[in-house]
C-alpha cells in the first residue's frame, strides 16, 4: 500500500504544489481573506536625472510616467487607498550621502483626491540620484497598519546608486517581516543590470517584474497592478512548528507562516477523515545569502512514524524560493463512525548559510494546508487515472511485451529472407 501511495503522489506532486495560490472557501479559518480593511497601494516613481532621456514614444521618460500616472489615477477603484512616493526628486548635488536620503511621500496613502494627486505629479522634474533601497524602506512604512492587501509598484529607469544598501536585500528584509507586502517593479528602457536588480526585488516579495518601452504599456501595467490590489487576498497566519510529531500544532485548512533554522525540521499535524484528501505545499525562502545546491522536503507520516507520501524540491542558487507539495487521499471506510487519521507533516530544508551570514532568525516558511472531499468512489486511493487497481497497467505492460516479441520475430524473418536472396 505504501508503494502504491508513493507512486500516486509522485504523479500528482505538481498539482499539489499549485494549491499554494488558492483560497479556501469552505473553511472560515486560518489564512482566509478578511476583507476588513481597504487595500493599499504605494506608487514609487524614479525622478532621477536619467528620466530626462527622450526615448519613449518621442518624449522623455518623465513625460511618459506623468501621462501614465494621470490615466491610472482616473481609473483607480474607489476602495483602493493610494499614495505616491518619489525618489531622486529634490537633490541635484554630488554628495552621495545626501542624495541617498532623497525620497519623499508626494501624496499620502489614503482616500484618493484625483485632482490633488494629479497636481502633485505635474510638479515633478527629473533631478537627482536613484536611492531605490531607501525609498522601498520608506514606502513600506507608508503602508504600515491594517489587514488589507499592501502593494508597492516601483517604476524606475536605472540601477540603485546608493550602495552598499542593496535594494534586493531591502526587499528580502521587508518580506521577512511577514506583513504580506508585495513589490512589483517596472523597468523603463531597461538594461541587463537593471533588469536583474528589479527582478530580484520583485521575486523577494512574490511580485512581478515588467519591462516597458511605451507609454501605453506603462499605463496598462500599472492599472493592472492597482486593480489587483483590490482583489481578495489570503493573509497567512503565524504558527510555530514543533521539533517532533507528538508536540506538533494541529492545523486546519489555511495558509500559515513560520520560520525554520538552517537544516532544521518542523512538524505540524492535520486530521483527515475517511474519504477526504489532504493537499499540502510548502515554500521556503532564502532571505539572505546561502550556498548553492539546496532543497526542501515535505513528508506526510503517521503518528507511529510510517511515511505515507513525500514531496521534494531542489535548487542550485538561481532562485530565492524552493517549493514542493503532496497529496494524500484517505480511503473511505465502511464504518460510519471511523475516526479521523492524524497525519503529521514534516518540513526539512538543506539550506546552508554562506560564510559570515547570520543563521538567525530562521528562513521564512509558508505552508498551505487544504483538506477536501476525495474523488467520488475513490475506495482505491491509488487509482489516479490508472484504472481501479492495477489491471490497466498490467494490460499495457503485457501489450508492450507481446509487441516486442512480434517485432523481433518479423525482423529476424526479414533478415533471413534477405540473406537467402
Amino acid at each position: 500500500m505504501i508503494t502504491r501511495q508513493r507512486l500516486a503522489a509522485g504523479t500528482c506532486a505538481l498539482l499539489a504544489a499549485l494549491t499554494a495560490g488558492l483560497a479556501f472557501p469552505a473553511v472560515a479559518s486560518a489564512g482566509e481573506p478578511t476583507g476588513e480593511d481597504a487595500p493599499k497601494v504605494n506608487l514609487v516613481l524614479d525622478v532621477s536625472g536619467s528620466m530626462r532621456a527622450k526615448d519613449i514614444d518621442g518624449g522623455t521618460r518623465m513625460a511618459a510616467a506623468k501621462q501614465a500616472f494621470n490615466e491610472v489615477l482616473d481609473a483607480t477603484p474607489e476602495e483602493v487607498r493610494l499614495g505616491i512616493r518619489t525618489l531622486g526628486a529634490d537633490y541635484a548635488g554630488d554628495d552621495q550621502k545626501t542624495g541617498c536620503k532623497d525620497t519623499a511621500q508626494l501624496y499620502p496613502v489614503g482616500p484618493l483626491d484625483r485632482t490633488e494627486a494629479k497636481t502633485a505629479v505635474a510638479t515633478l522634474v527629473p533631478t537627482g540620484w536613484t536611492p531605490i533601497g531607501p525609498a522601498l524602506l520608506k514606502a513600506a512604512d507608508d503602508l504600515d497598519g491594517g489587514t488589507g492587501s499592501k502593494r508597492i509598484v516601483l517604476i524606475s529607469d536605472g540601477e540603485d546608486t546608493c550602495a552598499p544598501l542593496d535594494p534586493c536585500e531591502v526587499a528580502r528584509e521587508i518580506a521577512a517581516k511577514g506583513i504580506g507586502l508585495t513589490i512589483d517593479t517596472l523597468g523603463l528602457v531597461p538594461n541587463a543590470k537593471m533588469r536583474q536588480q528589479l527582478s530580484c526585488i520583485a521575486e523577494a516579495t512574490g511580485g512581478t517584474y515588467t519591462s516597458v518601452e511605451h507609454t501605453d504599456e506603462l499605463t496598462d501595467r500599472v492599472n493592472q497592478l492597482v486593480d489587483r490590489a483590490a482583489d481578495p487576498v489570503v493573509t497567512p497566519v503565524a504558527t510555530e512548528g514543533a521539533d517532533r510529531c507528538a508536540k506538533a500544532p494541529a492545523l486546519e485548512s489555511g495558509l500559515y507562516t513560520d520560520r525554520e533554522e538552517f537544516g532544521q525540521q518542523r512538524w505540524y499535524r492535520v486530521d483527515v477523515n475517511p474519504g477526504q484528501e489532504l493537499r499540502a505545499s510548502v515554500s521556503v525562502a532564502a532571505d539572505r545569502t546561502v550556498n548553492p545546491d539546496y532543497g526542501v522536503l515535505l513528508r506526510a507520516v503517521t503518528e507511529r512514524g510510517r511515511e505515507i507520501v513525500r514531496g521534494e524540491g531542489t535548487g542550485n542558487g538561481r532562485t530565492d524560493v524552493i517549493s514542493t507539495g503532496l497529496r494524500y487521499p484517505k480511503a473511505e471506510s465502511d464504518d460510519e463512525d471511523a475516526p479521523a487519521e492524524s497525519v503529521c507533516l514534516q518540513v526539512t530544508n538543506s539550506f546552508s548559510a554562506a560564510s559570515g551570514v547570520k543563521t538567525t532568525p530562521g528562513l521564512p516558511l509558508e505552508l498551505t494546508v487544504d483538506v477536501v472531499d476525495g474523488p467520488s468512489g475513490s475506495g482505491d486511493v491509488a487509482s489516479f487515472g490508472l484504472g481501479r487497481g492495477w489491471w490497466l497497467l498490467g494490460a499495457l505492460i503485457l501489450t508492450g511485451f507481446v509487441a516486442g516479441l512480434l517485432w523481433g520475430w518479423v525482423s529476424r524473418w526479414r533478415v533471413a529472407v534477405w540473406r537467402t536472396n
